[in-house]
């Protein structure tokens, strides 16, 4: 027999040993897919049987919220806290849970702090449901692949969640769209979020594409090749998980115009999309007063928003020296006529190390004398050191809206906002074709748009002032409160009582 008579004898006996393994490899599949199945419909009746049993206890239907950092004191938490105010002024009859990872604080103790840092009270009690493994969605413990481990690690929070209080219906309002499946088809909920910030973004595909360092891609990355061509196909795979998770939803709230654009080229909803700008406290800043400003002997730049890595207060403090430098050289007060206040909440001790950094980093520029740090102050004394600025400051790049720079608006200060974003397209805008504010994208240029706001006569400044305060008016809470209850109601409509 020829070596060829042999090859193909013995593709003969392969194919038919492949074709003896086909039907029981069939078969074992089917199998599989049926077990899953019945294991999923298993699953989905016990919760839903959790749920009829509080709904018979309870004896109305519940709206759950699920923010694992309810008590950050962040923009995020203010739109949750007037979300549950205005849909407990129109719905009486629901009872509404907060699914929290705060697990230092109670339940009382975190409304006490949403009346001290947004001045919202709520008007009956909430429900809530402290989750054991908030750990699972701290970026720490993901120091590789982050976007992916804490989306998975969301998964398991969410279960948690789910079997601990199986809801009506279900509101991501922090961001954790990979738990929208796991109500949506397990839990059987009606399913609604607000995003605040996309997971991923085409803007991040585009920073790693042209390999250009940013806090989320450090300079080991963007100096190889080989790196980044790996991370891209890490954020385009993670991408489409992360669109197909969202596009669950059955109601679809943005923040702002840069982050709708966003959403829908990854969750391809529009039907189901709408923008929602969060709530913001322009009434409580309407009473500092809009006066003319030059016999001030220092004036004061204000920061407000979290200590994490995105908004970067390190941009601030370099370019805050950079105008001390100048205004020492040039004679124009010296270093005694300007400071630099940073005010923000610390979730975790990852964001109170970060502060322990800026501050190193201000001895280290030599500017510590003329920065001030302020952590999880009350309203009072935000409004206080609000109405002794002169310039409100915001550095974060694409910031997805930014209620801390309508605050500074609302309040009368001169807004330096990032060129990018919400700031950018929705926030300092002309206004009846006056100008609003200011804007900038990197060291020199915030530099110099500080020193040209303080070259300003008193005149023109409070002239910017009035413009912005004015302009504002669009994202007030009860602009909010309306806007919100008009994109629910045809999901609280579905709710039986």
């Amino acid at each position: 027999m020829s070596g060829h008579d042999q090859l193909v004898l013995c593709l003969c006996e392969l194919t038919r040993l492949l074709w003896k393994l086909l039907l029981p490899l069939v078969f074992l599949c089917v199998l599989l897919i049926a077990v899953l199945v019945l294991l999923v419909l298993a699953v989905r009746f016990w919760l839903q049987s959790k749920r009829n049993a509080q709904r018979a206890r309870d004896g109305r239907p519940t709206v759950a919220f699920f923010h694992p950092y309810c008590n950050a004191g962040g923009g995020g938490e203010r739109v949750l806290w007037c979300a549950i105010r205005a849909l407990q002024n129109r719905y009486a009859d629901i009872n509404f849970v907060v699914y929290t990872g705060d697990l230092g604080v109670t339940g009382q103790q975190i409304l006490d702090g949403a009346r001290r840092r947004f001045n919202i009270m709520l008007p009956r009690p909430i429900q809530f449901v402290f989750l054991r493994h908030r750990l699972l969605v701290e970026p720490g413990l993901f120091p590789h692949f982050t976007l992916l481990g804490q989306s998975v690690g969301s998964i398991f929070l969410g279960w948690e969640a789910l079997t601990e209080f199986v809801p009506d219906l279900y509101i991501d309002s922090m961001g954790y769209a990979f738990t929208l499946p796991l109500f949506r088809y397990l839990g059987g909920c009606s399913v609604g979020s607000y995003v605040h910030y996309p997971t991923i973004s085409t803007d991040m595909l585009s920073v790693v594409r042209e390999r250009n360092p940013r806090f989320n891609n450090p300079d080991y990355v963007s100096n190889s090749l080989f790196l980044s061509a790996f991370k891209v196909v890490y954020y385009c795979i993670f991408a489409l998980l992360y669109g197909m998770a969202g596009s669950c939803s059955d109601l679809i709230m943005v923040n702002s115009s840069w982050t709708l654009d966003h959403i829908l080229s990854l969750w391809r909803a529009p039907n189901r999309t709408s923008v929602v700008y969060p709530p913001c406290d322009v009434s409580a800043f309407l009473d500092v007063p809009l006066e003319e400003d030059g016999d001030r002997k220092c004036h004061s730049i204000v920061s407000v928003g979290q200590f994490r890595p995105e908004k970067d207060h390190r941009l601030q403090i370099r370019a805050f020296k950079k105008v001390l430098d100048r205004s020492g050289r040039e004679g124009t007060g010296g270093r005694e006529a300007l400071k630099l206040v940073l005010i923000g909440g610390c979730r975790n001790h990852e964001d109170e190390d970060r502060v322990l950094m800026l501050k190193g980093l201000c001895q280290e520029l030599g500017v510590a004398d003329r920065v001030e740090f302020k952590l999880n102050i009350p309203f009072e004394e935000l409004k206080r050191e609000m109405g002794d600025a002169t310039i409100g400051l915001h550095t974060m790049w694409n910031e997805h809206f930014g209620i801390g720079v309508v605050e500074c608006m609302a309040a009368g200060k001169v807004i330096l906002a990032h060129k990018s974003g919400g700031p950018k397209l929705d926030i300092v805008v002309p206004y009846e074709g006056g100008q609003t504010g200011f804007l900038a994208d990197e060291e020199d240029s915030y530099a110099e748009a500080i020193e040209r706001i303080l070259a300003l006569s008193p005149a023109s400044r409070l002239q910017i002032r009035s413009n912005a305060r004015q302009s504002v008016a669009r994202f007030s809470d009860q602009e909010f409160e309306a806007c919100f209850l008009a994109a629910m109601e045809p999901l609280m409509g579905t709710l039986e009582r």
